[in-house]
């Protein structure tokens, strides 16, 4: 399974993204495609649509079943702790951290 969530989607790429996923709330898009369909997908999205960002969460064989890609200017940073992916709501940067 593959949801998108985008944000600043132009008409065109969205209505071609409808084409292989399911649209249930404006700019979330939720399909089962393989992974070749949906890596060519995500390469003429990348292509195509300059400002437009994604949050990407596939399907992995992994201890969590997901993984997660972003795309574009993300407003949330992923960290990988312990081989878990977690999602930073606010970050301070190491030279910011006080002792």
């Amino acid at each position: 399974m593959t949801v998108l969530i985008a944000h600043d989607t132009p008409p065109a790429i969205r209505g071609m993204l409808k084409r292989w996923f399911i649209e249930p709330k404006p700019n979330v898009f939720v399909g089962t495609v393989n992974r070749r369909t949906r890596d060519k997908v995500l390469d003429y999205v990348r292509r195509n649509a300059a400002g437009m960002s994604l949050l990407i969460i596939t399907s992995e064989p992994n201890c969590q079943g997901f993984r997660i890609q972003r795309w574009g200017n993300p407003d949330r940073r992923d960290v990988t702790l312990s081989g878990l992916q977690l999602v930073a709501e606010s970050w301070i940067e190491a030279e910011n951290i006080p002792f």
